[in-house]
């Protein structure tokens, strides 16, 4: 276990300083060997967790220490990946191919029932199941070549996730500046979508860090996110870090600061599921927003990896929900705080298309239909 305090709290904010955000790192990988930043415990310290096993990634990811639907698929490969070379590769001669690749896909399989809502583990978990099954079918093939072929294809994710994001902030900013590139922009975000969320730069607040590397933000406004404040404790801990001009405000604001502080030119959000007519699953509390900015007149765009695209699924109402402890909303720091009463916790809520002004990827910029839905499947890179 690596700790550190972090040295971003408990100093006010405008003596904050050090590494910029863009270098806060939630993965440290290098082969066999998987470190995951412990994000239940910023922004009071940075601590780091030694993930030996794919048991070891299915607890960081269900107990929300890495969170964040990119992230999330990284790192559980990536737990794949270190236990496989750890536990085979100095004893590839004692094993034959076949046995090499139900190790790998029982432990992938094993993954999916970490967290439910999420697409970016499932899709990654049949991008290296196919991978592993292709190098088991080859010519002669060999426990070395299977091994091999996995952990390659789990540490590619992690490189195409960065690259990724970076197109996203670019095409996001970009969107922003083609409305209005006459002064500079506020912007509000919910829950955390930088590079905590991802493998580094993030997907929403990619787009805000791109407008800030274009001098283009006035201001930005993050929520909270009740329950389990990753507005407050993650997003915050980014902005601040990254010198960007902010303000947290409760989720309960977010109509009053629309109505009194504007204008406010766009709000961003990430996505951890989108079915194929642009319904977007995300952190509980963005359809609230979405219906507020509908109100308010306020842009409204959805920035996502292809990769949280599910053309699966025909609309929001096939999405499954994670419902989580009720003791996320009793409890404070393991202490409770409400009086016993039933508790409903969903995760996630499903914004409706027609909330949603451009859903934004790596790729480009989707747009709606007249309907207000969108034709994901057409606009899919693989139907160019």
């Amino acid at each position: 276990h690596t700790t550190r305090h972090s040295p971003f709290f408990p100093r006010p904010l405008n003596n904050m300083s050090g590494q910029g955000a863009s270098k806060l790192q939630p993965i440290r990988y290098s082969r066999g060997s998987l470190e995951l930043l412990d994000q239940t415990k910023l922004p009071l310290e940075e601590h780091y967790d030694v993930i030996k096993t794919t048991q070891d990634g299915w607890d960081a990811i269900r107990e929300m220490k890495v969170r964040g639907a990119p992230a999330i698929a990284v790192s559980g490969a990536l737990s794949v990946a270190a236990e496989a070379w750890n536990v085979h590769s100095e004893k590839l001669s004692d094993v034959d191919a076949a046995a090499v690749s139900a190790w790998i896909l029982e432990r992938l399989e094993s993954l999916k029932s970490s967290r439910p809502t999420a697409v970016n583990l499932f899709q990654a978990i049949e991008e290296l199941s196919s991978v592993t099954n292709k190098a088991l079918g080859a010519e002669g093939a060999t426990a070395k070549g299977v091994l091999e072929a996995f952990v390659e294809a789990a540490e590619a994710m992690l490189e195409a996730d960065v690259k990724g994001n970076k197109a996203m902030g670019s095409n996001g900013a970009d969107l922003f500046i083609a409305k209005e590139s006459s002064r500079p922009l506020r912007v509000m975000t919910h829950c955390n979508t930088g590079s905590l969320a991802t493998a580094g730069y993030g997907t929403a607040l990619g787009v805000i860090r791109a407008l800030q590397e274009r001098n283009a933000i006035d201001r930005v406004y993050c929520t909270e996110t009740r329950p389990y404040n990753q507005g407050a404790r993650l997003t915050a801990y980014e902005l601040v870090a990254e010198g960007i001009n902010s303000c947290l405000i409760t989720d309960s604001m977010a109509a009053w600061l629309m109505k009194k502080e504007g204008p406010i030119d766009g709000i961003v959000v990430g996505a951890d599921r989108i079915a194929a007519n642009g319904d977007t699953a995300n952190k509980i509390g963005t359809y609230a927003l979405a219906v507020l900015a509908k109100h308010h007149n306020v842009p409204f765009y959805v920035i996502a990896p292809w990769s949280t695209i599910d053309l699966n699924i025909p609309s929001g109402e096939f999405i499954p929900i994670e419902e989580r402890a009720g003791t996320e909303i009793t409890h404070f720091r393991g202490v409770q705080v409400t009086p016993d009463i039933p508790v409903w916790n969903p995760a996630f809520d499903v914004t409706p298309s027609s909330l949603i002004s451009a859903i934004v990827t790596e790729t480009g910029v989707v747009l709606p239909g007249p309907d207000g839905s969108f034709n994901l499947a057409a606009s899919s890179p693989s139907a160019q």
